[in-house]
């Protein structure tokens, strides 16, 4: 068996249970703000909202719209899209956005046995997150679900302006944890970010396929593929 030293793990969606804490928070902000007035249900509404968000952050990983332009634009397209007089809906998106990002760093759901298995591997190996999530965000998400002690450092696409799957975030992580690739471990849910990415840069990876997915498998197989998290158990 391969023996590791660093092992580098995405948050969301890997050890924070993203999809769901953002539904959640999306719904409760929905009733809040009365968005039942525009919108026929809350999953039309956030429909509209993931469909865009999905081009805006490829946008933003693409360097064409900023941080601030993504923000601004993902909660707003959805009022204007039902046809809320703009400066209403510049006004509202603002509020929502802003009650929004208070509250999810309150939430606390983790990915199933994320705590187990982070038990387990923190005396063994270094343990870091390598996220494209924001700054602002990331360790507030962290200490709320209670695993920030469990990680030595936290390397965020903030910090350098490049987003994974780019090779230059996954050496800068490398390098400012004193890691090298051939004893670096990448874990996380998405295959072109994660998985891809860690394997251009050298080092192994673990994807965490919890949805099943198989695009990208075609092209080649990842050092390990699990869909469980106490799996990392059974191969670390």
């Amino acid at each position: 068996m391969r023996r590791y030293q660093s092992l580098f793990f995405d948050l969301d969606d890997t050890l924070w249970a993203f999809a769901q804490n953002s539904r959640d928070t999306f719904e409760e902000m929905y009733y809040k703000y009365g968005y039942d007035r525009y919108f026929l249900s809350f999953p039309y509404f956030y429909t509209l909202y993931e469909e865009h968000n999905y081009d805006l952050w490829r946008e933003y990983g693409a360097g064409i719209i900023t941080k601030e332009e993504l923000n601004h634009q993902r909660f707003l397209y959805p009022l204007l899209e039902v046809g809320v007089d703009n400066s209403e809906a510049e006004e509202m998106a603002q509020h929502f956005a802003d009650d929004f990002f208070a509250v999810i760093i309150t939430q606390s759901r983790l990915m199933p046995y994320a705590h187990e298995v982070l038990e387990y591997l923190e005396p063994r190996y270094r343990l870091y997150i390598l996220s494209n999530g924001f700054r602002e965000l990331q360790r507030s998400k962290m200490r709320s679900a209670g695993i920030e002690h469990y990680f030595r450092d936290v390397i965020l696409s903030d910090d350098i302006g490049i987003l994974k799957p780019h090779i230059q975030l996954f050496r800068h992580a490398l390098e400012v944890t004193g890691s090298n690739a051939d004893t670096s471990l990448m874990i996380g849910d998405n295959w072109e970010n994660d998985i891809a990415g860690a394997r251009a840069a050298g080092m192994h990876q673990v994807y965490y396929n919890h949805a099943f997915r198989t695009g990208g498998l075609h092209l080649f197989q990842p050092t390990y593929q699990i869909t469980d998290l106490r799996e990392l158990m059974e191969v670390l």
